[in-house]
């Protein structure tokens, strides 16, 4: 649907006090009832979730902050029950194919939803959703220029004011016992975050204010000090020490949530099966672009045809160490990530393999409250405002760290892994892709995007650049790139290892360190990383796959009229739902 027609819907909604039954009415047709409650979810989630809601572009609820209490997560269980049975009453086969798929995506968030509020609890254990849903009120609001100045800082304020009450609803509903020590010691060091947005980003704009609105914004500002204070104390005193809960999920509930991740009734075991193939058939790969960028270097191990286990790994830890050597300086980091993007994004731009993104990009300098869990990610504008800036985020290396721990880390990210995370998070990866996704009708589609295609895509990019001679075909870039989709794969088997298997922190060391070649400072940010969450990981490697197959497919079906190009803009012309449905409905298959 469309967002004019979505505005349409929402008014009428709005009109009608928001809870009106839309497919129980009989005279409205199959697309319109669907639309109805497309529109209806669509709405919530700036009713329940403001924060979002103003990340997403819907501005009606800039002043408030989501109801954590037991009662306002009642009323949200409520509504996606309610929307849940009607969606369960509608007959879809009268739908067109893309309603269909929105239809499924719907569903499957649902149930989703559901299945977390009820079965595994999350509000009662993971501080992380407090703590990010406080940063993002303040960040969302000042980050993007979707409004001036006055109107986003009484906004702010109105969050300013909100905010104690609703650290001191976090306090209440957060259970020490069940909550895992890793993420309540990484929630301790994010706490501050929200101060620096307020001061950093808030604050030297409040001379835009007329004198009332200034000193209550620099009230709200001076009480919420106090309040991140005491949050800060209750942190420290209470919820670390006590912190008593398993991180690890379990496989019962690992199972349940890994099918609403990837919309797939494939196993676990499976997925850990195909992901143990690609680890070796992917270091076979290493092994033969290592002998090539060894060539006649004298101090180089020998590289026979057919090398044993020992004779390969050599091989390549002596391939990447000349990687390793061509690092940024400490404080080079974000620089040079802004050259390579200019560089990624002119390289596309000449080879015109696939439609250019409109947005605005900007790199940034990643807010103190995301910190601590992925090195960099990327934050495109939401699906009401897609004309706002998309914004790639770089996590700075810690202050605290020794002149060995930054080595360490730009070890891994050296002047190659840098072109390369910039292809990922940025040109054609992420920034690239979802500029596309943007550009689909349907802002449902928008809003459920699928992990799988998103982060499957960003690890398909890396090896289109690779594949179309990025970095002068430098073998060492190609190196990189498989390196980084080594890493993908065993993403997936660390977080089945971790979660479903008790692997220990060792063993996750000497899969990344050995298996897949990361530094240490890489391995030990993603060992944190799998222990403060669950199934993401899986992303990266099942949809790289997913990807690969339906290129593969193409490739057949069209025969001499398939080019990369029209590949590339048929996938993206789709939005971000799972890769099967991009399948049937490029290839106009039944919608199952």
């Amino acid at each position: 649907m469309a967002i004019q027609q979505w505005l349409a819907v929402l008014t009428l909604l709005l009109s009608a006090g928001f809870a009106a039954p839309i497919s129980a009415q009989p005279s409205m047709s199959a697309r319109q009832a669907f639309d109805g409650l497309s529109a209806r979810y669509v709405a919530s989630i700036a009713e329940f979730q403001p924060t979002y809601g103003t990340t997403l572009g819907d501005h009606r609820f800039d002043d408030r902050l989501p109801d954590v209490s037991a009662a306002g997560r009642k009323r949200v269980i409520a509504f996606e029950t309610d929307l849940l049975a009607q969606l369960g009453r509608l007959d879809r086969t009268k739908l067109d194919r893309d309603r269909q798929v929105d239809a499924a995506l719907l569903e499957n968030q649902l149930r989703s939803d559901l299945w977390d509020a009820q079965t595994q609890q999350s509000w009662a254990w993971d501080a992380q959703i407090y703590n990010d849903t406080a940063g993002s009120a303040l960040y969302g609001l000042a980050a993007r220029d979707f409004a001036p100045w006055p109107q986003r800082l009484r906004a702010a304020t109105s969050r300013m004011e909100a905010l104690p009450a609703f650290f001191a609803e976090a306090r209440r509903q957060l259970v020490p016992a069940r909550t895992p020590p890793i993420i309540a010691q990484t929630v301790s060091k994010q706490n501050g975050g929200v101060i620096e947005i307020a001061q950093g980003m808030l604050a030297p704009h409040e001379n835009e204010l007329s004198p009332p609105d200034r000193a209550r914004f620099e009230a709200a500002l001076a009480t919420l000090k106090i309040a991140v204070s005491e949050q800060q104390t209750w942190l420290d005193t209470v919820l670390v020490p006590q912190a008593k809960g398993e991180f690890r999920l379990g496989p019962k509930l690992y199972d349940e949530k890994m099918r609403f991740a990837l919309m797939s009734d494939m196993s676990r075991q499976t997925l850990k099966a195909r992901a143990q193939a690609a680890v070796a058939a992917i270091r076979v790969q290493m092994y033969t672009l290592s002998r090539q960028a060894l060539a006649n270097k004298l101090d180089a191990p020998p590289a026979p045809t057919h090398p044993n286990p020992a004779q390969q790994q050599a091989v390549i830890e002596a391939a990447l160490k000349l990687t390793y050597a061509q690092r940024p300086s400490r404080d080079a980091l974000m620089s040079t990530a802004e050259a390579d993007l200019q560089s990624a994004t002119a390289f596309v731009r000449a080879k015109g393999f696939v439609a250019m993104p409109n947005a605005p990009v900007r790199i940034i300098t990643m807010p103190k409250f995301q910190q601590g869990v992925a090195v960099a990610n990327d934050e495109a504008p939401g699906a009401l405002e897609k004309e706002l800036n998309n914004f790639v985020a770089i996590s700075p290396i810690p202050g605290d760290w020794t002149d060995a721990q930054a080595t360490s880390f730009l070890s891994e990210y050296n002047a190659y892994m840098i072109n390369d995370l910039m292809v990922h998070e940025a040109m054609p990866g992420h920034y690239l892709q979802l500029d596309h996704a943007n550009k689909n009708p349907s802002v449902l589609r928008a809003v459920l995007f699928s992990g799988p295609f998103v982060e499957g895509w960003a690890v398909y990019a890396e090896g289109l650049m690779a594949d179309e001679g990025f970095v002068n075909s430098d073998p060492l870039f190609a190196l990189t790139v498989l390196k980084m989709r080594l890493r993908s794969v065993t993403n997936t088997l660390l977080d089945i290892g971790i979660h479903t298997e008790g692997m220990t922190r060792e063993q996750a060391m000497d899969l990344m360190m050995k298996t897949a070649f990361q530094q240490e400072r890489e391995a030990a940010g993603k060992w944190v990383r799998a222990n403060l969450g669950s199934t993401q990981l899986l992303n990266y490697f099942t949809g790289y796959d997913q990807h690969m197959a339906l290129r593969e497919e193409a490739k057949q079906r069209w025969g001499s009229a398939y080019s990369l190009r029209r590949y590339n803009d048929a996938v993206l012309a789709h939005g971000s739902p799972p890769i099967r449905f991009v399948r049937e409905l490029m290839f106009d298959l039944p919608i199952k």
